[in-house]
């Protein structure tokens, strides 16, 4: 089970730069960021309804009304990050877009983890850690220059 997650993962991140490719040639043929962004959106969206609606369905339970507020952020932050791929791909090229972006998930994962924020397990920072995440730094910086 764990080496299909890992696939998944792999997968999952395959995934990425060629989104970052397809949300920036949208951008050239709608000449806009933000409407490409939309539309990347608006089609996600479109597909998750359709696959729940196929599975068990949709039912609003009143516990979604009781959630905190921050909650209900995750489509904010992920339009931003669509967003910032969008217009960056095109301008810094896909390694490098995915490499900072790579650099901002481990610094604020490790931070997470250390500080057990939004319900993670708590893994505090070690040396091995840290290392790490230098270490991707910097592999990132070698892929730029290079």
């Amino acid at each position: 089970m764990a080496i299909l997650l890992m696939l998944f993962a792999i997968l999952a991140g395959m995934a990425l730069p060629t989104q970052f490719s397809v949300n920036a040639q949208l951008r050239t043929v709608v000449g806009s960021p933000i409407i490409a962004s939309a539309i990347s959106f608006m089609v996600g969206a479109m597909a998750l309804i359709i696959v729940s609606l196929f599975g068990k369905g949709i039912y609003i339970k009143k516990e979604w009304f009781e959630a905190p507020w921050w909650m209900w952020t995750g489509g904010l932050l992920g339009a931003s990050y669509v967003l910032a791929t969008t217009i960056l791909m095109p301008r810094i090229g896909a390694a490098a877009t995915v490499g900072y972006i790579l650099a901002g998930q481990v610094v604020a994962s490790i931070l997470i983890d250390h500080f057990g924020l939004i319900g993670a397990h708590t893994h505090t920072l070690s040396f091995p850690r840290l290392l790490g995440a230098l270490l991707v730094i910097g592999g990132i910086i070698l892929v730029q220059k290079f």
